[in-house]
């Protein structure tokens, strides 16, 4: 790939944890993108610190569901020359006029490894149901929510003595390390 890095927007609601470590990689010369915009749909999302420490540009657009919000959304994203949507903690589903503008061009991260336990309350779940492993799947985004085909998975054991809490925390970080190479895997196809 060329030096020039493809630009991508994250979208968040709240800490954004892996907002800062797509950040972080995208510093690193193995990573091909570079995070050109953040769009919150929560003005009070924490995560928005990390693009102000940066210097990346970021947006605050409570409303999804209007087609004049997403025009406007759009023409931002263009003009950044954003060839990659990354949601990341970001609690909205995208209706379908958003999704058909951007088709294919839009990943999520999810703390299950999917198909299982697709929504939220993900870890709880997972201990309810004595599964043996756990982990995240990035995937592309569809129509159904967590439904959409599978980038890349990572994947962990479950120890008998692991709590929502802790199973929060491994896997988060398991998700620091997968976006980043999911990313690298789909901008080299374009």
């Amino acid at each position: 790939m060329s030096k020039n890095k493809v630009n991508i927007a994250v979208f968040i609601s709240g800490r954004g944890s892996n907002l800062k470590a797509l950040i972080i990689n995208s510093k690193k010369k193995k990573f091909n993108f570079k995070v050109a915009l953040v769009i919150s749909n929560n003005k009070d999302a924490k995560g928005l610190r990390h693009a102000k420490n940066n210097k990346i540009p970021s947006l605050i657009f409570e409303n999804f569901d209007s087609k004049l919000i997403v025009n406007k959304i759009f023409k931002i994203l263009k003009k950044k020359r954003v060839m990659l949507i990354c949601l990341a903690g970001f609690m909205k589903i995208l209706n379908p006029y958003f999704l058909n503008r951007f088709k294919k061009k839009i990943i999520n991260i999810h703390p299950s490894l999917l198909p299982k336990f697709k929504g939220l309350n993900t870890h709880q779940r997972v201990l309810k149901a004595k599964e043996k492993y756990t982990g995240c799947s990035v995937h592309f985004v569809s129509k159904k929510v967590d439904d959409g085909k599978i980038i890349l998975k990572k994947k962990l054991k479950i120890k008998k003595k692991d709590t929502i809490k802790t199973l929060e925390r491994k896997v988060l970080k398991l998700e620091h390390e997968a976006y980043s190479k999911a990313i690298e895997k789909v901008i080299s196809n374009f």
